[in-house]
């Protein structure tokens, strides 16, 4: 992605990841909105500081936040079999999916393990958006269309998601778009222009509170979109932000890489709402999550309560768990919930310790500390925050 901007020799020396990390079309509106730190996200810049993320939090769940997610990177795949070559990566059935529409889907290999969770749209018969978490499914759709014997094509666009999120998105998007915008169903999409600025509009996010994303199909526009829908979102509280630890752990979300990864199958998950081995269509790993099925797992996500001070930031590796002094698992996303008052976590652990009630421990250099399989989503369970409109 270039642009036409002169070039900040300053902020470039302070951010400095080398020039094989790309920069988004917003780069440089987030540092001039308080961007104080960055990680590296499907080789991309991903802003993760703006300031304290317990107020980020606040802004995220009382009003609203802008975010970076351009790193986000699409997978579009084209052509006369795009439809059936999409479905023949994913074990979600895709043959009601219209025109218009988004799902979430995860994207498994031939051992039914999960290489990306990603959102997929479909923007015409023919042609699909996969919109990623962090792996590069670009690769793995090209070099399984090698040998598919399908006619696509496969590549990455100029576009560039925004994520706004927040119970004040909606205003937002109305002063925006105007009033029409307010029918954009949840999990659902728009073409849309803003000052003839080309963009996509769904009803989407990664938050668990009501959001949109806009995809920018113009790189060379981004700072000009930044910058109108902020100067928009003034009057209803609209603040720079990133996604929050905090929002997705309540919400139950899961982060590739940390809660699932390769060796994991979407049963572990419980996700098998995402999974029909029975339907005609072939798709990757789907003998091996027919097998997984009739056999069980041997772990599961569970959510857990550590009982211990507060938090003072999310966990940077994961802790081990034990029962009785023996290994049972570990925890993979903790972190301590202002509005529920207490450290939460996600963990996977062996089946036979996955009951809500089961006490855990986690040994720490201070002694043990004692965690307890409660029920997730930890708040909002029934997603009526993100599906209100």
């Amino acid at each position: 992605m270039t642009t036409n901007a002169p070039i900040n020799i300053e902020k470039d020396d302070e951010f400095g990841f080398g020039t094989q990390i790309r920069k988004s079309p917003y780069f440089d509106a987030t540092v001039r909105w308080g961007a104080k730190g960055f990680s590296v996200y499907n080789h991309m810049y991903i802003p993760r500081d703006f300031g304290d993320p317990v107020q980020n939090f606040w802004n995220l769940v009382n009003d609203a936040i802008l975010c970076d997610v351009a790193a986000e990177r699409q997978v579009e795949i084209t052509g006369p079999d795009a439809a059936k070559f999409m479905q023949s990566l994913t074990p979600r059935d895709l043959s009601e999916m219209a025109v218009g529409q988004c799902k979430y889907i995860l994207i498994t290999n031939q051992d039914g393990g999960i290489l990306n969770d990603p959102i997929l749209l479909r923007l015409a018969e023919d042609h699909f958006w996969i919109s990623l978490a962090d792996t590069d499914i670009l690769l793995w759709a090209q070099g399984v269309a090698v040998h598919a014997g399908m006619d696509v094509s496969i590549g990455e666009p100029d576009v560039s998601p925004l994520q706004l999120q927040g119970p004040k998105s909606g205003e937002v998007m109305k002063a925006l778009f105007g009033e029409s915008v307010m029918d954009l169903r949840y999990y659902w999409l728009r073409e849309l222009e803003l000052d003839g600025i080309p963009l996509i509009v769904s009803r989407t996010g990664w938050s668990s509170e009501l959001g949109y994303e806009l995809y920018l199909r113009d790189g060379t526009r981004g700072d000009e979109l930044w910058e109108k829908i902020m100067a928009a979102g003034e009057p209803f509280g609209l603040k720079p932000g990133h996604t929050s630890t905090i929002r997705r752990i309540e919400g139950g979300m899961l982060s590739y890489h940390a809660d699932a990864d390769i060796s994991t199958n979407p049963y572990e998950i419980g996700m098998d709402r995402l999974v029909n081995p029975d339907m005609d269509a072939d798709f990757i790993g789907k003998a091996a999550l027919k097998r997984i099925r009739e056999n069980g797992v041997s772990r599961k996500e569970v959510g857990l309560r550590i009982d211990m001070a507060p938090l003072k930031k999310p966990n940077t590796r994961f802790w081990a768990l034990t029962k009785d002094g023996k290994p049972v698992g570990k925890v993979t996303s903790a972190v301590y919930s202002p509005r529920l008052e207490q450290n939460i976590a996600l963990a996977m652990v062996d089946t036979e310790h996955s009951e809500i009630g089961t006490t855990l421990d986690i040994p720490a250099e201070s002694g043990i500390v004692q965690a307890t399989v409660v029920e997730k989503p930890f708040f909002d369970p029934k997603k009526q925050k993100a599906t209100s409109s």
